[in-house]
């Protein structure tokens, strides 16, 4: 039963393969919400909203401009772990004890590599130093890494949801998101982002799996790491955690509030920017002034500045210069 077998390259081969079988799915998960955050920048692509930096009114954007950026993070992140889980293929399988290969015959540790391939399904292939292979777990390092990755991305998109939904009244309230369940039990109508929520917390699970695995890599000593079963527990929870975090129950169901995104356009100062570009940076930091010192929106202040004419100002979204008397 264990001819030419050790615990130390048939369990560290065992960890991969179970890695790469488990996380095949979490990539077609993410590739379908990605594709959902495209389908919601392509239907929002023409509302106009306020973009913001330092939680500040910046400049304009869209809707759909938001969700792209969402969608091509996300994409971004997918392709690292991607890329990261092909290096799970390299094993020290047929080294034995150590990777001296000692108690295998000659040939055996190619034979063997062939036979696991086409048994599992995946291209495998020997390491180049087994010495180095049957101690380093550098190959899990990365892909927990690339699934934190993901976990960062993830959680900072959960966090703007909950942001740009928050009021209704009250707060920004630009996006509406599923109601799962009474937000309150004292206080009628509150809907909470109870999704979203919850992702952040998977979100930091998985950043703090990533700590474990790479401490368990690190406490590998001389020619073995017997830390390797607390280094898969946690990668296969990140793996689970991440999978069902998101897209059907939150991501599907989102609509945009156009004419609370409008009044908040329409009331902002973001226009100053674009107009500086056409009559000059102090002229449009004046008017952007009188306007937050009137309490006027950023056309009027225009309107009422006679050093501004009609011919100066740019289509500076669309159809917003025809409120320019």
């Amino acid at each position: 039963m264990n001819r030419s077998q050790s615990t130390n390259d048939v369990y560290p081969t065992a960890i991969r393969l179970a890695v790469l079988n488990s996380s095949a799915s979490l990539l077609s998960e993410y590739g379908l919400l990605r594709d959902a955050l495209d389908r919601k920048a392509t239907e929002f692509q023409d509302i106009v909203k306020v973009g913001r930096t330092q939680l500040q009114d910046a400049v304009p954007m869209t809707v759909g401009d938001e969700f792209a950026a969402f969608a091509a993070t996300l994409s971004d992140n997918i392709g690292r772990v991607r890329q990261t889980r092909d290096a799970l293929r390299e094993t020290n399988l047929g080294g034995t004890a150590i990777g001296n290969g000692i108690s295998a015959p000659q040939g055996y540790r190619e034979l063997v590599v062939k036979k696991l391939s086409e048994a599992s399904g995946y291209d495998f292939y020997s390491a180049e130093n087994l010495f180095g292979a049957t101690y380093d777990q550098g190959a899990l390092v990365l892909f927990s890494s690339a699934l934190k990755s993901v976990a960062v991305k993830l959680s900072k998109i959960s966090s703007d949801l909950r942001l740009l939904s928050s009021g209704p009244r009250a707060g920004l309230g630009e996006l509406n998101l599923s109601a799962m369940q009474a937000g309150s039990s004292i206080m009628p109508g509150k809907v909470n982002p109870v999704i979203p929520e919850v992702v952040n917390q998977v979100c930091f699970a998985v950043i703090g799996n990533d700590l474990t695995v790479t401490l368990a890599a690190e406490a590998g000593e001389l020619q073995l790491n017997a830390m390797e079963p607390v280094l898969l527990h946690r990668l296969l929870d990140s793996i689970n955690l991440l999978e069902n975090a998101l897209r059907t129950r939150c991501i599907d169901g989102i609509t945009v509030d156009r004419d609370r995104c409008q009044a908040l356009f329409d009331g902002s100062l973001v226009l100053a920017t674009e107009l500086a570009g056409h009559v000059g940076y102090d002229l449009a930091s004046a008017v952007a002034h009188q306007a937050k010192r009137e309490g006027i929106g950023l056309m009027d202040a225009i309107k009422c500045n006679p050093n501004i004419s009609r011919d100066d100002l740019p289509a500076l979204t669309g159809q917003r210069t025809d409120r320019v008397a």
